[in-house]
């Protein structure tokens, strides 16, 4: 079989006939296999075709701020957790001295 050379100007109509066909289609994969035919290539690379336009128009930067991002609202998020189970422990620990009659510390 042999290998097919596409130039970058067929590779930027189908995907921008997939980005457009996208909303016409149930899911992504649907759309790619439909549209991969009619450009006479495998649905598989189309679907890297589109996934090297998307990593190109998303900067990787954009990417990692959005995990780094994710990640401290995560920590504060545990913190705030932590606090809550410290004040929890207290208070269980103070109402179990209250129930056996001993005084506070």
């Amino acid at each position: 079989m042999k290998r097919q050379n596409y130039t970058p100007e067929i590779k930027e109509c189908a995907v921008r006939m997939l980005i457009e066909a996208a909303g016409d289609y149930p899911s992504n994969w649907s759309a790619i296999q439909a549209i991969a035919p009619k450009i006479d290539c495998t649905p598989e690379t189309l679907r890297s075709w589109h996934k090297k336009h998307i990593d190109q128009t998303i900067p990787a930067s954009v990417q990692a701020q959005s995990q780094e991002q994710r990640i401290k609202e995560l920590e504060r998020e545990c913190r705030e957790l932590r606090q809550a189970n410290e004040t929890i422990r207290k208070a269980s620990a103070f109402f179990a001295q209250a129930e056996t009659g001993r005084p506070p510390k």
